[in-house]
C-alpha cells in the first residue's frame, strides 16, 4: 500500500504578486494544472504562479475549514504566516 494522501492548503503567488489560497489531494499536480492555464480562472488571469506554502491536514474538512479562515486575512497577515 502507498501512503495515505492528506489534503493539503496552499497558497500561491501570481506573476502580478497577488496571493491565492486553494486545497489540493496533490499539490504538485494542482500546481501542474494552475501553470498549465487550467486551474483556477483567478490564477490563469494573473499569470504564471509559484507554490510559496503548502500546510498538510489530515481532512478535506479541516482543509476547507483552514482556508476560509485565511481567504479573510489581510495580505499582510497572509505573507507573516508564510514568513515574508
Amino acid at each position: 500500500m502507498g501512503k495515505p494522501m492528506n489534503w493539503c492548503l496552499y497558497i500561491l503567488q501570481c506573476e502580478d504578486a497577488s496571493l491565492y489560497t486553494g486545497i489540493a489531494l496533490n499539490v504538485q499536480q494542482r500546481l501542474t494544472q494552475h501553470q498549465a492555464g487550467k486551474g483556477s480562472k483567478c490564477v490563469r488571469s494573473k499569470g504564471q504562479a509559484k507554490l510559496i506554502y503548502v500546510e498538510p491536514h489530515k481532512t478535506k474538512s479541516a482543509a476547507l475549514c483552514r482556508e476560509r479562515e485565511i481567504k479573510s486575512w489581510s495580505r499582510k497577515k497572509k505573507l507573516a504566516l508564510i514568513g515574508r
